[in-house]
């Protein structure tokens, strides 16, 4: 099952993909099929745990059975205007360095003994098909990074790996946009606090208004056999920029999830991105960074393509 937000003049309505790749807006469905309850976001299903994905799927299969009279609450995906999944986590974390292939081609960074991350701010999330704005004041060295992202489905925290993925409702897809003028402040002044300090300047480059865009849909993990076996694709104008598989992940979702919720309490709704491939634009020689006009393109098997232009 696909979820996702719609954006419209109301502002973000929960909507499900039906049929032959239609999204029906449960904000408007007629009452026939809602059976009672008409959530009011894609988080409020979510909360509602196991019961919420039980009665969205039988409201799906009543539209699917009714579709006559859902005419005016269908529209086909490709004329859908996407927000981010899920607009209102609590959360958003992201994992670095967590691919091998991309640790080689940032200068044989060693691997870490522990995953790396950072948290991202909810101004950050933009929906699919939406323009990412180029930052007048960091225009230069945008780069992309086409993320595979776990979403939770239940308060998670201090869990055994071997309890791990009980946690995950399902996946979706991200790209850390970075603006990457402050990578050379990681290296300079004295360490420890220099690096450190430079680490959360790039951080900051990467948390500007708009720079994680997300989507479009949310898949139920019942739809991914493997999350660690699949094809993860970014193209920029066409070209195909990153490459991969997710069975390049240094830290499984086990791990990371173990890990971080030593410390964090995860929610319903919240999401994870797992690192970026190799093939990123600062990684290549010369460099590539997008500019205004550019499409970005990150596709992952069984959830889709997120989609973004930079304006």
């Amino acid at each position: 099952m696909k979820l996702l937000t719609i954006d419209t003049a109301k502002g973000g309505e929960p909507g499900v993909v039906v049929g032959d790749n239609q999204v029906l807006n449960l904000a408007t469905a007629p009452e026939s099929v809602m059976s009672g309850w008409r959530p009011a976001s894609v988080r409020e299903i979510l909360e509602r745990g196991d019961d919420g994905l039980e009665s969205l799927r039988r409201i799906a299969g009543s539209a699917e059975a009714e579709m006559e009279a859902c005419a005016g609450a269908v529209t086909a995906f490709a004329e859908t205007s996407f927000a981010p999944p899920i607009p209102n986590p609590w959360l958003v974390f992201s994992v670095g360095m967590n691919y091998g292939r991309h640790l080689a081609e940032m200068g044989d960074t060693p691997r870490p003994a522990h995953p790396a991350g950072f948290i991202k701010t909810r101004d950050s999330l933009l929906g699919s098909g939406k323009a990412i704005t180029v930052p007048p004041q960091c225009p230069d060295m945008i780069d992309y990074e086409g993320e595979f992202c776990f979403v939770f489905g239940r308060e998670c925290h201090n869990v055994s790996e071997a309890d791990a993925m009980d946690y995950v409702v399902g996946y979706t897809i991200a790209n850390d946009v970075s603006a990457r003028d402050w990578i050379p402040d990681i290296k300079a002044g004295e360490p420890p606090f220099g690096p450190i300090h430079g680490w959360e300047r790039n951080v900051m480059g990467k948390n500007l208004p708009g720079f994680t865009p997300c989507g479009p849909v949310m898949v139920t993990k019942d739809e991914i056999a493997d999350p660690h076996d699949l094809h993860l694709q970014t193209r920029l104008n066409g070209e195909i920029m990153q490459d991969t598989r997710t069975d390049d992940l240094i830290f499984k979702l086990p791990e990371i999830i173990s890990y971080y919720s030593k410390w964090y309490r995860f929610r319903p709704g919240d999401f994870v991105t797992t690192g970026s491939p190799a093939g990123v634009g600062i990684g290549r020689n010369p460099p590539v960074f997008m500019k205004a006009g550019d499409t970005v393109e990150v596709e992952l098997e069984g959830v889709g393509t997120l989609t973004n232009t930079l304006a």
